[in-house]
């Protein structure tokens, strides 16, 4: 990518503040010119919105194995103190051919917080992946539950091929987003329901948070050996209400 010379530091500070993760897109030179710098990172094999939408949906075991390393990347940058805002499918890259691993990219955007702090004002994004709050408050939100927000409009993309709330008039797309309801196919396993709903919840502060997400049993009954796509039901799981002073967070899992 080409930055000006004089932001390009502030473009990839996040990069150089971000612990090497395995899932998270890497500088590999910086060529400086007169007036721009030559930003080059690692090679990528297409993107997860591309993907999905020439799959249609994935099989749950696909979605997990992939949703798991997306999970694992924005945990990683909460952790280090970086809420990564617009955070959409288009954002995650392939690192291989075989298109098994996935890269986060495009940090340029990201906000560095200080602290516990991660209250935001900025609403800018793309709207299928906005957050209720971002659209209903005049001040600030939790930027790290906002992020959690857009992973669970991901996770129903790739589980169901279409986004949770669209619309081709935006005025009623973001009514729907207010509401919050939506409807999960009967093809979608409990357990993948569950942790939809987890995510989708109105109340930002009843949400998982990223590192909690790594732990919903979702991951360990589609990842585990014999495992088929069979293992559906079409009766609904409805998420257990979460109480904030809870230490138990698997009090909170279907």
């Amino acid at each position: 990518q080409v930055f000006p010379l004089k932001h390009y530091q502030d473009k990839i500070r996040p990069y150089i503040q971000l612990p090497s993760h395995r899932n998270i897109t890497g500088v590999v030179e910086v060529i400086l010119g007169d007036t721009k710098a030559y930003v080059f990172f690692e090679k990528d094999f297409g993107d997860m919105h591309s993907y999905v939408r020439s799959c249609k949906r994935l099989r749950e075991e696909e979605a997990a194995r992939l949703f798991k390393q997306i999970v694992s990347a924005v945990a990683h940058c909460h952790q280090s103190a970086i809420v990564l805002g617009d955070l959409k499918l288009r954002k995650f890259v392939f690192s291989n051919e075989e298109r098994t691993q996935l890269r986060l990219e495009s940090l340029e955007d990201t906000h560095i917080i200080k602290g516990e702090d991660d209250a935001l004002s900025d609403k800018h994004g793309c709207p299928a992946y906005v957050s209720p709050e971002i659209l209903n408050t005049t001040g600030t939100y939790s930027g790290k539950s906002a992020d959690v927000w857009s992973l669970g409009v991901m996770l129903y993309t790739l589980l169901v091929g279409r986004y949770p709330f669209h619309d081709s008039d935006p005025s009623t797309l973001f009514s729907k987003i207010r509401r919050g309801q939506f409807c999960i196919p009967d093809h979608v396993s409990p357990k993948a329901r569950c942790l939809i709903r987890s995510l989708l919840r109105r109340e930002p502060s009843e949400r998982l948070t990223a590192p909690e997400i790594l732990l919903h049993p979702w991951f360990e009954a589609v990842l585990e050996p014999g495992y088929t796509d069979q293992e559906t039901g079409t009766s609904d799981q409805i998420v257990p209400e979460y109480h904030g002073d809870s230490d138990d967070i698997t009090s909170f899992f279907c």
